[in-house]
C-alpha cells in the first residue's frame, strides 16, 4: 500500500511540476504516473549506484552533488520517456527541487 501512495505523491509532485515550470511538460496524468514510475525504479536501481560512484565529489561539495544527480535522473527519464518532456538539464535541475520540495510536503501531510 505504502508504494501506491508514494507513486500517487510522485505523479502529483510531476504534474505541479509541469503546472509551474514552462519548459516541463506532461503528457497528461497517465503520462504523469508513468512518468512517476520510470523515476521511481531509476531512482531505487539508477541512483544508488550514482551515488556511491560520485562519493568523494559528494563529500567535497558537502553533498550538494546529490542535486545534480536528481536533476539527471529526472532528465533521464525525459529522455527515455516521451510522456514526459525536460527542455535541459537547467530546467531539470529546478523542477527535481520542486518535486523532492512537494513529494517531501504531501508525505508529510499523508504519512
Amino acid at each position: 500500500m505504502g508504494i501506491i501512495v508514494q507513486w500517487i505523491i510522485t505523479t502529483v509532485a510531476i504534474l505541479v511540476v509541469a503546472y509551474i515550470m514552462p519548459g516541463v511538460r506532461v503528457a497528461g496524468i497517465g503520462g504523469a504516473l508513468v512518468a512517476a514510475a520510470i523515476l521511481g525504479i531509476l531512482n531505487a536501481i539508477v541512483r544508488p549506484i550514482l551515488v556511491i560512484l560520485t562519493l568523494p565529489i559528494t563529500i567535497l561539495t558537502l553533498g550538494l552533488f546529490l542535486f545534480i544527480i536528481n536533476a539527471f535522473v529526472f532528465w533521464i527519464v525525459g529522455s527515455i520517456y516521451s510522456g514526459l518532456r525536460v527542455d535541459s538539464f537547467g530546467t531539470a535541475l529546478i523542477a527535481s527541487i520542486i518535486v523532492s520540495i512537494v513529494s517531501f510536503l504531501l508525505n508529510f501531510l499523508f504519512w
